[in-house]
């Protein structure tokens, strides 16, 4: 096998380790198989992959697409350091409202499996990071929704000081998880996947 996986605290919520092959060149790596993927993850088809470029203290999120346009994501970073972060918003899951971190880079070489049903989200950590994701479902703006990245309630620890956090004005005017209507979140007993 290529890939380890291991679990974070909300299991659903995956960290994968691709085998890097190291020699005097430099190195190799497979990023992404998708057979191996399904045997080891979770059956799934990826149609569309996203790229960003971001400095220091930028948060993006927390975002997340409703309904039959959810989303899951396979996330990783090119270049740099992110926290990365994923809230279930599955009603009726034992972590409803919960959430879980990693940090990813390029030297690590982790990437984050967020399935459908979560927001997701991720701060900068170094000066610049190049950050990159495969979606299970095309974009769709017409159900696009989001909560607080810094809903009190969820008291996500950002890696970064408040006075230093870049938002774009959209994410700086989302709803706490508390105030987000209830037809947009997730049913825990229903299959995301069908």
């Amino acid at each position: 096998m290529k890939l380890t996986v291991e679990p974070t605290a909300i299991p659903d919520v995956l960290v994968l380790r691709p085998k890097i092959f190291r020699d005097g060149r430099g190195w190799f790596t497979e990023s992404f198989n998708e057979a191996e993927f399904a045997s080891l993850v979770h059956p799934v088809h990826f149609v569309q992959d996203n790229e960003s470029c971001s400095s220091y203290g930028v948060v993006r999120g927390l975002h997340f697409q409703k309904g039959a346009f959810s989303q899951g994501k396979l996330v990783r970073v090119i270049r740099g350091r992110v926290l990365d972060v994923a809230v279930d918003l599955r009603v009726g899951s034992p972590w409803f409202g919960k959430w879980v971190a990693e940090e990813l880079n390029d030297e690590s070489f982790a990437q984050l499996f967020i399935p459908r049903g979560f927001a997701h989200g991720f701060s900068v950590l170094s000066d610049e990071a190049v950050f990159q994701y495969k979606c299970d479902r095309p974009y769709a703006p017409e159900a696009e929704a989001a909560i607080a990245w810094d809903d009190p309630a969820l008291g996500i620890d950002w890696g970064i000081p408040a006075d230093k956090v870049v938002l774009s004005p959209k994410d700086a005017a989302h709803p706490v998880l508390a105030a987000c209507p209830a037809e947009y979140l997730f049913d825990y007993s229903e299959n995301l996947y069908k």
